[in-house]
């Protein structure tokens, strides 16, 4: 392939967000023409790279890093340009098309902000959200506006927080954890009569207690799940380094000295 010199763009105010932003959808508009990677991409073939990009971003929360955070920020604002140019080229919408939609569904979800409404209070103003939001969709359900390709536990997670919305939920914490353990003693159930379609049941039922108890605690599952997924990993991770110290392979370790590492790795915090 023939290279060709293309000049690099420059906004023409470099502190002005606007001329920022402007210069940057010309650069993605380049990379569209020129690059042979970019020019082949479809809406379909990166879809599954606006995901990594998402934990990735949420990952950098987490670490408290805001390097990092502005980067993977601009990653994601990278993936709604790119998306938006590809759609425009085959002629479905804009990226004008995009910033407009999104500026009317603020103002129209915020009648208390830009409207006549009042409110009591938050709560109020998410039943108000979900009711907008489904006469807008024309859903037939509530819960129609919940992606299905959502982790598992997030998607749990928006399917009891929609349906509490409209008062389908428990009134008492404690009774919510009691389902927890109602549902821990029926997979136990389950498992000692060896009914193996029956258990996969019954770990969904757990899980999705699980989901819930969690989410009368304030604690987003899926989160913590991947802090635990982490923590793991740093602990794992450390017996490995420790088994490399002693000249040894991780499956030369017996069980009772990889935990004994593993416990030394807990009282670093590790």
């Amino acid at each position: 392939m023939e290279n060709k010199k293309i000049s690099i763009p420059e906004a023409k105010n470099p502190e002005d967000l606007s001329s920022q932003f402007l210069n940057l959808v010309e650069i993605i508009k380049i990379l569209r023409q020129y690059c042979p990677w970019d020019k082949k991409q479809t809406n379909e073939s990166i879809a599954h790279l606006l995901i990594e990009e998402t934990y990735e971003m949420i990952d950098a929360i987490h670490n408290k890093s805001d390097d990092d955070f502005s980067k993977e920020l601009g990653d994601i604002l990278l993936h709604v340009i790119m998306h938006s140019i590809m759609a425009e080229e085959r002629g479905a919408f804009s990226l004008m098309d995009v910033i407009k939609k999104i500026q009317t569904k603020l103002i129209n979800r915020h009648p208390h902000v830009f409207g006549n409404v009042n409110v009591s209070g938050e709560d109020e103003v998410m039943r108000n959200w979900e009711a907008l939001k489904s006469r807008e969709n024309n859903d037939a359900s509530l819960l129609d506006g919940v992606p299905k390709n959502l982790p598992s536990l997030l998607r749990a997670e928006r399917i009891q927080h929609k349906a509490s919305r409209v008062g389908f939920d428990w009134e008492d914490k404690k009774d919510v954890w009691e389902k927890v353990f109602e549902e821990i003693n029926e997979l136990k159930r389950e498992i000692l009569l060896n009914k193996k379609e029956n258990i996969s049941e019954e770990i969904g039922d757990l899980l999705f207690s699980i989901v819930n108890a969690s989410r009368f605690e304030n604690v987003v599952a899926e989160e913590a799940l991947q802090l635990t997924n982490d923590k793991f990993t740093r602990r794992f991770k450390f017996i490995e380094t420790k088994a490399k110290e002693k000249g040894k392979k991780l499956k030369d370790l017996t069980l009772e000295e990889m935990d004994a590492i593993w416990n030394e790795a807990k009282k670093l915090r590790l």
